[in-house]
């Protein structure tokens, strides 16, 4: 079982997925239950990944690896390490809470809804366990369909646009981290990311691979200025393809930089780290006052998301400016920090899109004016609101403190400027979230709608608090998380500072 678990939470909600479109939409609720299941026992199978994990070593661990197309020497190569089974965990996880959470508002083709999820859940979790790159790219590519049926299908008024504008900016981006994969095959013999590692490349080589993978996988985060795609496909998107897209997919591009960039290209991320780490400051500060000023929660809410994810970003090429003394611990600060922020991100961000969507769900509108005064109708519900926006203002108790903070501690060790301009977004982030709780959520009712509004029923309570622990016990115990990738980005980092030229 072992020997084949990461095969099994690849292959099985892919195999699912198809199971539910044959179920077909005439029976949605017999489809609608065939996918939670199938979406919790992969969650639980994926927990085995976890207890089954030895954090002491930098090593992969539930390796498979078989003969794919040999003339070119590409195999069905996969593992993990520290790095990529905190991601699995956290898409199997979140596959579940999307596929409830659309149990009742999802009416239209529910099964093909249920099954591009399930489809998608595969295809991630085999981006995050590939060690071929041709595997890597060809799982990468194939996860944008379900999510540009998602967008396409079941988005707003303006949702083709969305789905176009989303597939062509990462498929594009992607076309040069292809050519550069190609060019280190004919380098050294080898699609195996592992070898590509141990590539003695130029600074001239390294420089041209770097911005092959930087398009790829800043387009994916989504960094300033390639952001734009963004907000669009989360306005347009569902809930549920919101939450996904927030929660899941923005960190493929985060794990890229982990699992390319810094130990393939190391002296040229050294090179770059400081263009990477402004672009990363832009993006926490500026974006931050672009959401201030949105009436829009789920644009809102998508400008949050890129901020925060600059965070990632710093934490990762802020280790580049510890080559002095004592610096190479806030190296390592910054990217567990970084790491931190990709999970607490997933919480925090999957559980701001469904408040929305709670919201979306009774009044069609996502419109701030459109409310006021919810808590006189919805009490419980107002409760989970408030605390997941806390927590997305960074309140220490919550998992949003903990990355942030890690990732202003290492760059505090390497530059004042970079940690003082990181930090305001504790204060940006705070303005905004804070003034959309207030006009939201506050004062007397504003509008007569809203007195109607029923507070939230027992399956969205239950999705609300499973969340809402996840962001408090994440945010007051995040250590175990941190034990499980500790070593192998301890190794990382060795590598990245050894290889400088």
């Amino acid at each position: 079982m072992e020997n084949s678990l990461l095969s099994l939470l690849i292959w099985l909600p892919i195999i699912g997925g198809v199971l539910v479109v044959m179920v077909g939409n005439e029976r949605a609720n017999t489809a609608r239950w065939l996918s939670v299941a199938i979406s919790i026992i992969v969650f639980v199978i994926s927990l085995s990944l976890w207890t089954g994990f030895d954090s002491s070593t930098h090593l992969m661990q539930f390796v498979e690896k078989s003969s794919w197309i040999s003339q070119f020497n590409i195999n069905y190569h996969i593992g993990i390490d520290g790095i990529s089974m905190p991601l699995i965990i956290l898409t199997t996880f979140s596959t579940v809470l999307v596929i409830v959470a659309g149990w009742e508002v999802i009416t239209r083709r529910t099964a093909h809804y249920m099954a591009a999820f399930l489809m998608m859940e595969g295809l991630i979790i085999g981006v995050f366990s590939a060690l071929d790159a041709i595997l890597f790219y060809a799982f990468w590519e194939a996860s944008l369909i379900p999510m540009l049926l998602i967008i396409g299908i079941w988005g707003g008024d303006n949702r083709v646009y969305a789905a176009v504008k989303f597939f062509l900016y990462t498929f594009l981006g992607s076309v040069f981290m292809l050519v550069s994969l190609i060019y280190m095959y004919t380098k050294g013999g080898s699609f195996s990311i592992l070898d590509m590692h141990n590539l003695d490349l130029t600074l001239a080589e390294q420089s041209y691979i770097f911005w092959a993978f930087f398009m790829a996988f800043a387009v994916k985060v989504p960094m300033f200025p390639v952001h734009t795609w963004l907000p669009d496909a989360h306005v347009q998107a569902p809930t549920g393809g919101s939450v996904i897209l927030a929660a899941i997919m923005l960190k493929m591009g985060g794990y890229g930089f982990f699992r390319f960039s810094l130990p393939i290209t190391p002296d040229a991320s050294l090179e770059f780290s400081d263009v990477v780490i402004v672009l990363s400051l832009i993006a926490i500060v500026y974006i931050g006052f672009v959401a201030l000023v949105q009436r829009d929660m789920k644009k809102l809410i998508a400008y949050s998301s890129i901020s925060h994810m600059g965070f990632v970003t710093l934490g990762v090429f802020a280790l580049f400016l510890a080559f002095k003394p004592g610096a190479a611990e806030g190296a390592l600060l910054g990217l567990e920090g970084a790491m931190v922020q990709m999970i607490s991100h997933g919480f925090i961000s999957a559980a701001m899109f469904l408040v929305v969507g709670v919201l979306y769900d009774r009044l069609h509108s996502r419109e701030i004016s459109t409310y006021g005064g919810v808590i006189n109708s919805m009490p419980k519900f107002t409760g989970f609101a408030v605390l997941f926006a806390m927590a997305n203002a960074g309140l220490p108790g919550t998992s949003g403190f903990v990355g942030e903070f890690m990732v202003i501690l290492g760059a505090l060790q390497a530059n004042f400027w970079y940690a003082f301009l990181a930090a305001t977004t504790l204060i940006v982030g705070a303005a905004y979230t804070l003034w959309m709780v207030k006009r939201v959520f506050w004062g007397g009712i504003t509008n007569p709608a809203v007195e109607t509004l029923n507070d939230i029923n027992g399956r969205e309570f239950a999705i609300l608090a499973i969340l809402a622990l996840a962001v408090l016990i994440m945010g007051l115990y995040p250590q175990p998380v941190i034990e499980v990738m500790h070593t192998s980005i301890d190794h990382l980092l060795h590598q990245a500072l050894t290889s400088k030229l």
